[in-house]
């Protein structure tokens, strides 16, 4: 059922915990299937230098968090905001078909934590980041049925 990547970011995640100076915040939960996705970053110079996560949820939910803090860390803004939940479930080497909302779950805590970098800074994420999970089409998105 999971592959072996799964299994190995689920039992032994990486990055998980928050970055004690994170200047990037970004949380997205699915209340349908009750995962929730917490990711905080440092961001330095337009690299993200440093990235946590803490995750509420399944095996997969906690495994696609550990594998996309490893996409990203070290990266460019341009390139974390290139990782789609395709890349993810890619990284994990496939997830169920009833699971990938986890790796979407993942990609929009990505986007969430650089959308609040931007807002921080006093710009609108919207033009550079897209859709950062939190606007009405999200919440319609996510309403439990």
């Amino acid at each position: 059922m999971y592959t072996d990547k799964v299994m190995e970011h689920f039992s032994s995640p990486r990055n998980v915990g928050e970055v004690e100076d994170a200047n990037a915040v970004g949380t997205v939960g699915n209340p349908k299937c009750g995962d929730i996705m917490k990711m905080t970053m440092r961001i330095s110079d337009d690299v993200i230098t440093d990235v946590k996560f803490k995750t509420f949820g399944c095996g997969a939910a906690v495994a696609t968090s550990s594998i996309a803090t490893e996409l990203v860390k070290g990266k460019s803004i341009k390139d974390a905001l290139a990782v789609t939940n395709t890349a993810v479930v890619e990284a994990l080497e496939g997830l169920p078909p009833a699971k990938i909302h986890c790796s979407v779950l993942a990609e929009e805590a990505i986007k969430a934590a650089i959308a609040d970098y931007y807002k921080r800074r006093g710009i609108d994420p919207t033009p550079i980041v897209g859709c950062d999970a939190d606007c009405p089409a999200c919440h319609s998105r996510h309403a439990p049925d």
